[in-house]
């Protein structure tokens, strides 16, 4: 029998020491499948969905909305959640004809992979100077049938201050190198009515256009325009930043494995998107960028989100 919501929260909050502490992990109240981060003393709050993709749907800073989340795509699970921060895996992007080759097998992969659309399960909860949750993935007959390595993905989510950071970790458990192409893909509340006046800094000079499907110059970026979908190429920083016109600022700590950030929105949508990718679209085809996790062996790669 499912213990109650109320039983539940007793059993989680048994490990914290007092209520007085400055980090919680709770399970959210009214959501069986939701478990929050909470930093007390800075008034942060950090809330993910692991049945759904592992998805961090909410961070929160006082009363700023960092994360921008479409809850009725949360709630329908016939739908890719638009929202949040989604994990890309096996795949970052969309493979050609969404499909790829290993040795002379086809295998199909849709848009961004399978991890956003899987139940991750919970594996350790902590508070030792930050509010901390680790979840999991592992391979099963059904990944395994498009995508023919056996895995262990572990995506730990942290809270501390005005800070999110996000740690994944892809481990290899078959007999050959496994071919890696990950990213994640934030959303951030931007009001669409502030679009003409916010700005990416980047140290980025290049950049395709997956609208014309031309490379060329980075020049001023129009977030006004219907659609806006730049793969910035050559982005090599270990920040980058998203400033919108009331000052505020949201800044991208950057692993060195991400290199591509892939600037995406919608006109009459209040998002931007400015996602860490390890490697360009199609990157198991084209070979360019994909990283190699040997037997036994795992990569591990950090990103951050500052509320500024």
């Amino acid at each position: 029998m499912r213990a109650s919501y109320r039983s539940r929260r007793r059993a989680v909050e048994a490990v914290i020491p007092s209520r007085a502490v400055t980090f919680r992990v709770l399970d959210a109240p009214g959501d069986p499948e939701a478990v929050h981060l909470l930093d007390d003393e800075a008034s942060s709050l950090v809330a993910l969905c692991p049945t759904r993709g592992g998805l961090v749907t909410q961070f929160r800073v006082g009363a700023r909305e960092v994360l921008y989340l479409d809850r009725a795509t949360l709630v329908d699970r016939a739908k890719n959640v638009r929202g949040g921060v989604p994990v890309l895996f096996p795949i970052a992007g969309r493979l050609a004809g969404d499909a790829y080759r290993v040795g002379a097998e086809t295998f199909s992969l849709a848009q961004h992979g399978f991890a956003r659309n899987l139940p991750w399960r919970v594996l350790a909860r902590s508070t030792d100077g930050a509010a901390r949750v680790t979840l999991g993935l592992d391979s099963s007959p059904a990944t395994l049938a498009a995508f023919p390595w056996a895995f262990r993905a572990r995506f730990t989510i942290e809270l501390r201050g005005a800070t999110l950071s996000l740690a994944q970790e892809y481990a290899n458990d078959g007999d050959s190198p496994m071919p890696l192409h990950m990213g994640l893909h934030p959303y951030f509340f931007v009001p669409d009515a502030d679009k003409a006046g916010t700005r990416v800094e980047t140290d980025a000079t290049r950049a395709f256009d997956n609208t014309t499907k031309r490379t060329g110059a980075v020049g001023p970026i129009d977030l006004t325009l219907p659609e806006v979908d730049l793969h910035l190429v050559d982005h090599r920083a270990p920040t980058a930043r998203l400033r919108t016109p009331d000052g505020r600022a949201v800044r991208l700590d950057l692993d060195p494995s991400y290199g591509p950030l892939v600037l995406w929105t919608l006109a009459g949508r209040d998002f931007v998107c400015l996602e860490p990718w390890s490697a360009l679209a199609d990157a198991l085809n084209t070979g360019v960028g994909v990283i190699s996790v040997g037997p036994g062996a795992a990569h591990r790669a950090r990103f951050a989100i500052t509320a500024e």
